[in-house]
């Protein structure tokens, strides 16, 4: 659980730096340091795709996962969830820059808390700790998480710091499921587990850098379907080939 406690507290410490420091860093500043953020998250995925075992078994979990979640609006209820959860936290704590619309404060505390409590890198660095016992995602995430609640805190406030309290809640029922699924894997199913997360990553890291938007709330599905496609393909397809 070690990645999990570092991660919450990243983003509550970051948040609090943020509010204290943030108007310090101009905007071009924050826009280059995103940018760096997502060259970072790509390099996590590729580190981990490495480790495929079964590349079609990953590219069909990737693909009937994503237009599982595209089709099932998983990215909207996401949202709507997130929407739910800022309402009182900006209720306790305010609005965070002056000069923002209400409209505009929303908005951007919801980016937040989608972003730390509902990204593909927390779910599956989540999963990945409970099942392999490696913090490794979750670390790397919250040298990420870190910085990434400073700039938003730049124009949240305070309120990026209670943030931190749904994403520990969300990061720990993951971690405890995964202790549950752990016994009914093989180690080329976490292989190729890992690999689908790290398309997660690629992708997360696109979005961050500002190349490409994509649906990355819709592509969590495959993380669910990945390990028995992955299963269903070594024991059954790939003797056929």
């Amino acid at each position: 659980m070690i990645g999990i406690i570092v991660n919450v507290i990243s983003v509550a410490v970051g948040g609090v730096c943020g509010t204290l420091f943030g108007h310090k860093m101009s905007q071009a500043f924050t826009e280059k340091l995103t940018c760096v953020f997502g060259v970072c998250a790509m390099g996590m995925g590729i580190s981990s795709i490495i480790l495929m075992e079964n590349m079609p078994a990953v590219i069909l979990a990737i693909v009937v996962g994503t237009a599982l979640g595209l089709a099932l609006h998983v990215g909207d209820w996401i949202v709507q969830g997130a929407s739910l959860l800022q309402k009182p936290i900006a209720r306790v704590l305010g609005q965070g820059a002056v000069g923002m619309s209400q409209d505009e404060f929303l908005s951007l505390l919801v980016t937040a808390i989608v972003l730390f409590c509902a990204s593909g890198t927390g779910i599956y660095g989540s999963l990945d700790a409970g099942m392999t016992g490696e913090a490794t995602i979750l670390l790397s995430k919250s040298v990420l998480d870190f910085f990434t609640a400073i700039v938003f805190a730049c124009s949240l406030g305070a309120v990026v710091s209670v943030v931190a309290v749904p994403q520990a809640v969300i990061f720990l029922a993951l971690f405890l499921m995964a202790k549950v699924i752990f016994p009914l894997t093989t180690p080329v199913m976490i292989a190729d587990f890992k690999a689908c997360g790290g398309f997660l990553l690629i992708a997360t890291g696109l979005r961050m850098a500002k190349i490409r938007d994509f649906p990355i709330a819709d592509m969590i599905p495959a993380m669910v379907l990945v390990m028995p496609v992955s299963g269903v393909w070594v024991r059954f397809l790939a003797p056929l080939f």
